[in-house]
């Protein structure tokens, strides 16, 4: 009865500030104050979801200090062994569930069979292990202008909750990776995505599938934030620790979620978000627009079955994480899509930018919220990460080697570097 009473205190305190604004409660007492009065209590493993939950987006005050129990950086990590080329992490707003040799340092969910490796074992999939032992989703993988990989992705312990920005590794090999820190920061280089927001009843402020691109010579950080916007980020030395500065907009551009950047064979760059539904042209100096936003086209076979808009069917190839890139002279674009239980990247081809797209299919499945790059001997690879409890990993960075069919269908090779340990 009484926590009840507890709980039912705390949803009639929130919805009686629900117009109260953030520098009003930041000035009545600060983020201690503001915490105490506000915010419900960490959601710990199985707490339900509170009911009614503000999940406006709205500008709140910061929580109090270590109010979430997680880290917002992943660190260094290291390289797999036996031991940890299966397990991972599974990052959610109530919990995360772990497995592995370290104990983490706040509750953890149970695990179960997270990672059945039921997709591999039913021959969807081929048996690949991690690159980089790290706490990584949306991985994302760049070739650089001085001949390394560099490869970001969304980190942290809990990017449902909150993280410090965005973490960078680098490598000659793709095998062995150097860690080069937390290269663009929040609090030190942020500015719109300093602010703390409501997102489901609790302070979230947390940076979603960082993307970095080597583009005219110097090196893009595209970052969003979830009901927010998208950010665009320009190196101020060329190199790939930056620092970096803003382009495009010192405010946050649109409200969607997983931006990219896409450079054409006539050196034009654009940027597109979310399913991929829309692109525009950005200017080479990063300072603005070129233009207007533009739609590509899909026939009937880029059709989404399972997805409408005024009751129409929608012709894009998913729903989120849009990849663009350009192989054996035609357009791709992908998006993730869930089919079967599994999060996978489906791709569509066109022999214009603009499309019609068509060919609609899905690639190694499971290989979804990343990017297609081809490596220094011209070798293709899809980055991935472990979205779902069919793969034989979760949320560390995986590379699966992909060709293309007669078809132009993305598919997985036959043979795979990055094969598990006997």
């Amino acid at each position: 009865m009484k926590r009840q009473d507890t709980t039912g205190s705390r949803l009639d305190r929130r919805s009686l500030l629900t117009g109260l604004s953030a520098a009003a409660l930041g000035l009545a007492g600060g983020p201690a104050f503001a915490q105490a009065l506000f915010y419900p209590t960490y959601p710990k493993p199985g707490t339900p979801k509170l009911e009614g939950a503000d999940n406006s987006r709205r500008i709140i005050p910061p929580p109090a200090k270590d109010y979430w129990p997680y880290a917002g950086i992943s660190g260094a990590g290291q390289a797999v062994t036996k031991a940890t080329q299966d397990g991972g992490w599974i990052s959610g707003l109530s919990e995360v569930a772990y497995k592995g040799p370290k104990p983490r340092p706040y509750p953890t969910a149970a695990w179960g069979s997270a990672d059945s490796g039921s997709a591999v074992k039913s021959g969807k999939l081929p048996a690949i292990r991690p690159i980089w032992d790290v706490h990584i989703r949306d991985t994302i993988v760049c070739l650089g202008g001085d001949g390394a990989y560099y490869m970001t992705g969304t980190t942290g312990d809990n990017c449902w909750a909150r993280n410090d920005g965005v973490e960078l590794w680098r490598s000659t090999d793709l095998k062995t990776w150097t860690y080069l820190g937390l290269v663009w920061s929040i609090d030190r280089d942020g500015t719109w995505e300093k602010n703390w927001t409501a997102r489901a009843g609790v302070p979230f402020r947390s940076i979603w599938a960082p993307e970095i691109h080597f583009l005219g010579g110097n090196y893009y950080i595209c970052h969003c934030i979830s009901g927010v916007g998208i950010g665009v980020l320009k190196s101020q030395t060329g190199r790939p620790e930056g620092p970096y500065v803003h382009v495009l907009s010192d405010q946050p551009i649109k409200g969607g979620i997983d931006s990219t950047l896409f450079q054409d064979d006539d050196g034009k760059i654009y940027l597109s978000w979310g399913a991929g539904e829309r692109i525009r042209q950005i200017k080479p100096d990063f300072s603005d627009f070129a233009g207007d936003w533009l739609d590509l086209t899909f026939d009937d076979s880029g059709i989404d079955p399972k997805a409408e808009r005024n009751g129409k069917p929608l012709r894009r190839v998913g729903f989120e994480g849009v990849t663009l890139f350009k192989a054996n002279g035609r357009y791709y674009v992908g998006a993730c899509n869930k089919d079967e239980g599994r999060y996978s990247f489906w791709f569509a081809s066109s022999d214009k930018l603009l499309g019609p797209y068509s060919g609609r299919h899905e690639g190694p499945p499971g290989g979804g919220g990343g990017n297609l790059f081809r490596d220094k001997t011209g070798r293709w690879w899809q980055t991935f990460f472990g979205n779902d409890e069919q793969m034989p990993f979760r949320e560390k960075p995986g590379l699966i080697a992909v060709t293309f069919d007669d078809a132009g269908r993305v598919v997985a090779s036959a043979d795979q570097p990055f094969k598990p340990f006997a």
